[in-house]
């Protein structure tokens, strides 16, 4: 499959007219694309700002999860987050919210060698036990996170036929262990939901930010911490677990989760090299517990 099409293309006289009309003072700062994603566009803005557009309806109302909960949570967080500063609203040239945030310094995870996130792991650790705090009944609702891992059985079989998995049968074995795990029984915590290598920032070594929290939830925190077989090696993984205080069963649905999002890069997101890349590593990773 290959990233879905724009419902609205987003280029750069768009973005500067919505400044334009709806904050002027950063309209003549300079622009430019960053990323154009599965679900967002971003172009820097000056040296200090970063804008977030959506390029999709489907999806169009995450960011306002975002800038609903974001200045919430960013306080208790170890790292910066991108906090919206300002905040773009519908109108007739764009019917989507849309943001503007702080732009934070550092490279992608996905860009970076495996064999160096391990330097990662114990404040990425710390950022996920910060956040994975009780959840109010109003948190955003995603069908797609921190969910039972039977509700993503269906999908996840129909990518075991894709002919693209690789040690098939050993991935399942693990995904039906996972599938048979005690269940998350206790209330939800706050998620951030896609806490992949793509989605971590490194600066010096060190984790300088966690960004697009677009798919944040509540529910089942294995869904996070997945991110211990996307995003690092066995060392890695061994450090980032031994941080967090959660249990076994816990620990077997999150290797479930690892296995859905390495399911989903690798036959979903075909045409992405750096999410294929992710969903390999992933896939490879789970078969060495």
């Amino acid at each position: 499959m290959q990233t879905p099409a724009a419902d609205i293309e987003v280029d750069d006289a768009l973005v500067r007219r919505l400044l334009e009309e709806q904050h002027p003072d950063l309209a003549e700062l300079p622009l430019r694309l960053v990323a154009n994603g599965w679900d967002n566009v971003l172009y820097r803005l000056g040296d200090e700002l970063v804008v977030r557009v959506p390029r999709r309806q489907l999806v169009a109302g995450l960011i306002e999860n975002e800038q609903r909960w974001l200045p919430e949570l960013a306080p208790d967080l170890p790292v910066a987050v991108p906090v919206p500063v300002r905040v773009g609203v519908p109108t007739e040239v764009f019917p989507y919210s849309w943001t503007v945030a702080r732009w934070i310094e550092g490279e992608l995870a996905s860009h970076v060698p495996y064999s160096e996130h391990d330097s990662v792991a114990p404040l990425l650790a710390e950022f996920v036990a910060h956040l994975h705090k009780p959840a109010p009944s109003n948190a955003p609702h995603n069908r797609f996170r921190g969910v039972p891992l039977e509700d993503r059985a269906e999908v996840i079989e129909e990518r075991f036929r894709s002919g693209l998995i690789r040690n098939l049968s050993n991935v399942k074995e693990r995904w039906n262990a996972a599938l048979s795990a005690r269940p998350w029984t206790a209330p939800p915590r706050w998620l951030h939901g896609d806490l992949h290598p793509a989605n971590i920032l490194i600066r010096d070594g060190a984790l300088a930010s966690v960004i697009d929290f677009g798919d944040m939830t509540a529910g089942d925190p294995a869904t996070d911490l997945a991110t211990a077989w996307l995003t690092f090696d066995a060392q890695g993984r061994a450090a980032f677990r031994a941080a967090l205080d959660y249990d076994d069963a816990t620990w077997t649905r999150a290797r479930g989760w690892a296995i859905g999002f390495g399911t989903a890069f690798v036959v979903i997101s075909a045409d992405n090299p750096d999410m294929v890349r992710i969903g390999t590593h992933a896939l490879e990773q789970v078969l060495l517990d």
